[in-house]
């Protein structure tokens, strides 16, 4: 009779192994349930965070410091509460940021803001050679006589004449201007001080540089183009305007307007004439536009570009309201290289004075900018007098 053996006692029986691995398997099913929740947590935190910031880019990380930025933060505290604390702390360029009337410098975005609207300005400022100084005047050496050459040999040394040199020097003046806002509008946050301020005191400085650069006395202002000495034969010379007459007084000869400008284009040296530039008013642009060639042809021409200036006799004309109207023996059209004939200079800081007590409920904003402007080349431009 055979005897059957059963294996070792201590093995788990079939139905324990089962239970077991059933046990695992729930383990694991419930582990991996786990993680996939945990994922569709972090997916819907991804979706909802892309929808919120699908409409609005980050800004861009600085990747430099940015050292206007204190003095930005410390001029808008000065402007709209008038703590002077931050400013005073301060120190650009080691430079102190106050004056002795303790106005303060403003800050750069302001100034260049301003800056930017003058140089876009219809002024002589976008004609003629702009100089930045630190200085209060402003001094040019200009040659009188043409260029002195001479030939040399092997045998025989050059000789020339000595350069006749001219020192123009030009004065720095003060311009001011005032602008003036309430408390109440300073106090609201959303108001843009430095953006309202700055095109309220470009818009009058680019005002009063207009008329100053043209027509200034010299009297603590620039001395303008055309309070310059005139010289009637029209030949001019470094310190005097070579001018033009039409032949009638208060207008054009008959029958010779278009002839008159023509003249005066090429009263001007031919190496000037290859930037010149027409500045006259609009009602003497309106009597100039109707002028017309021997062959009945208007010279006045307009741009077929978009952007580009009218042309008169094939150069550029500019209008600007400060020129003088057409009247007897007035200097109604000017026509030269302004850049070689008139140099403006100024400082590149502008100061801002707050008064909180003058005009009360106001705030009056004092500004200030230090410019001149004078004539350093007559020989650069001819300008057209209306007289017989």
């Amino acid at each position: 009779m055979t005897e059957v053996t059963s294996g070792d006692a201590t093995a788990p029986a079939p139905g324990e192994l089962k239970g077991a691995l059933l046990g695992f398997v729930n383990e694991l099913r419930t582990f991996r349930d786990d993680i996939q929740k945990k994922l569709n947590t972090q997916d819907e935190r991804m979706s909802m965070f892309e929808r919120k910031t699908a409409f609005r880019a980050r800004s861009p990380l600085s990747t430099e410091a940015n050292p206007a930025a204190p003095h930005q933060k410390a001029f808008n505290a000065y402007l709209r509460r008038g703590d002077e604390t931050g400013m005073r702390s301060l120190a650009i360029e080691e430079k102190s940021l106050t004056t002795a009337d303790n106005a303060f410098i403003a800050s750069p975005q302001l100034a260049e803001s301003v800056q930017n609207v003058l140089s876009n300005a219809v002024s002589l400022r976008a004609l003629a050679n702009v100089v930045q100084v630190e200085a209060a005047t402003y001094e040019a050496l200009i040659d009188s006589d043409d260029l002195v050459t001479g030939w040399a040999t092997e045998t025989a040394a050059a000789e020339t004449a000595p350069a006749h040199i001219e020192r123009i020097q030009i004065a720095l003046h003060e311009l001011s201007a005032m602008p003036r806002a309430s408390q109440r509008l300073l106090d609201d946050a959303a108001f843009d001080i430095e953006t309202w301020l700055a095109g309220r005191i470009a818009e009058k400085f680019a005002r009063a540089e207009a008329a100053s650069f043209l027509m200034g006395d010299g009297i603590n202002k620039p001395r303008g183009l055309l309070r310059q000495t005139l010289d009637m034969t029209g030949k001019g010379d470094i310190r005097r305007i070579g001018a033009i007459k039409t032949g009638a007084a208060g207008g054009f000869a008959a029958n010779n307007g278009a002839g008159v400008l023509i003249d005066l284009v090429y009263a001007l040296p031919a190496g000037h004439r290859a930037n010149a530039a027409f500045i006259m008013s609009s009602k003497t642009a309106a009597a100039v536009r109707k002028l017309k060639d021997g062959d009945g042809r208007f010279i006045w021409a307009d741009s077929l570009a978009a952007g580009e200036p009218a042309r008169l006799l094939g150069y550029p004309v500019m209008l600007s309201e400060d020129m003088p109207e057409i009247e007897t023996d007035s200097v109604s059209i000017a026509f030269g290289d302004f850049k070689a004939a008139y140099t403006i200079v100024e400082r590149p800081e502008l100061r801002v004075l707050r008064d909180p007590f003058s005009v009360k409920p106001h705030v009056l904003f004092y500004a200030t900018k230090r410019v001149g402007g004078g004539l350093v080349d007559g020989r650069a431009v001819k300008v057209l007098r209306f007289g017989a």
